[in-house]
């Protein structure tokens, strides 16, 4: 009796797994740090983000294959993109969520930059170093939102907008766990309605409108974070305060840390071209951007 029971689930692992051995069969030989990006657990991804469908996948991780071998997100280091960070606009939390997954902390308000590129390139060293620093069993990482100070002055032009979704889901499927979008204002609604487009239905199931004066709204936010831990801008009793120079010293080491993960000598995290640790940057390289 019991057998049967778990036969179903059995045989859907089992033609998962077949499912990740033709996938790799199909892309063929890889080599490098196209090698070490493609574990089973990543190609599992690429299948479940296109619903098991084996071309479709194959496809979706090809284009991310060249969409690397261009941008090269394993070599951005933050004395590169520093300048984006110095207002705190994203950062990395010193917490993590219920499940123990990263949690990164974003301030639309905050912005302090128009550079397209500038703004991609450090997002995505974020979310690069916030999945090396994925705990083991975990995939996923969360996005906390604060939007204190956001206005239409203020807000990521809606192509930048639109080019950090694209990244997100067609270069980092399955990556997000959750969203939060913590007491937008009613004129975000406007903003969000042209941008939603570019959401596809996966991702945008995962986005939670948070309200403070909402109840039902923040006991939602209790299921995912510890209140003890969260800071008091999104509800909690923990204290937010965010060091530039704390934040640099630290990012510094962590590109120590991403140089020996993809197997390469990283000398130039500690001080490239006169760039000290606090997180001066030279101007950014030219590094295609990624198609729209």
């Amino acid at each position: 009796m019991f057998w049967r029971k778990s036969q179903p689930q059995e045989d859907d692992s089992a033609e998962r797994d077949a499912k990740v051995r033709e996938l790799r069969t199909a892309i063929g030989p890889l080599s490098g740090r196209s090698l070490k990006y493609c574990t089973d657990g990543c190609l599992r991804r690429y299948l479940e983000a296109r619903n098991w469908n084996l071309d479709k996948a194959k496809k979706m991780l090809e284009d991310t294959l060249k969409w690397r071998e261009t941008f090269k997100p394993e070599e951005i280091r933050w004395h590169e993109v520093a300048h984006e960070g110095e207002t705190g606009k994203v950062s990395k939390a010193n917490f993590r969520d219920r499940m123990g997954r990263t949690v990164l902390i974003m301030r639309p308000g905050m912005q302090n930059t128009t550079s397209a590129e500038g703004n991609v390139r450090h997002l995505v060293y974020l979310i690069e170093n916030a999945i090396l620093n994925l705990p083991e069993g975990q995939e996923q990482m969360s996005w906390l939102i604060d939007f204190n100070g956001w206005s239409f002055n203020t807000h990521v032009p809606i192509s930048t907008a639109r080019d950090i979704i694209y990244v997100l889901q067609n270069h980092y499927p399955e990556r997000l766990a959750i969203i939060i979008l913590y007491s937008p204002p009613k004129i975000f609604e406007a903003f969000y309605k042209v941008v939603k487009y570019f959401v596809d239905q996966k991702t945008s199931k995962k986005i939670n409108f948070i309200y403070p004066n909402n109840k039902s709204s923040m006991e939602l936010m209790k299921t995912f974070f510890d209140t003890e831990n969260l800071p008091s801008e999104f509800g909690g009793k923990a204290t937010l305060k965010y060091d530039h120079e704390e934040f640099s010293r630290l990012m510094v080491q962590e590109d120590i840390k991403t140089a020996k993960y993809w197997g390469f000598d990283d000398k130039a995290s500690n001080n490239v071209n006169g760039c000290s640790e606090a997180g001066m940057a030279p101007e950014p390289l030219d590094l295609a951007q990624p198609a729209s």
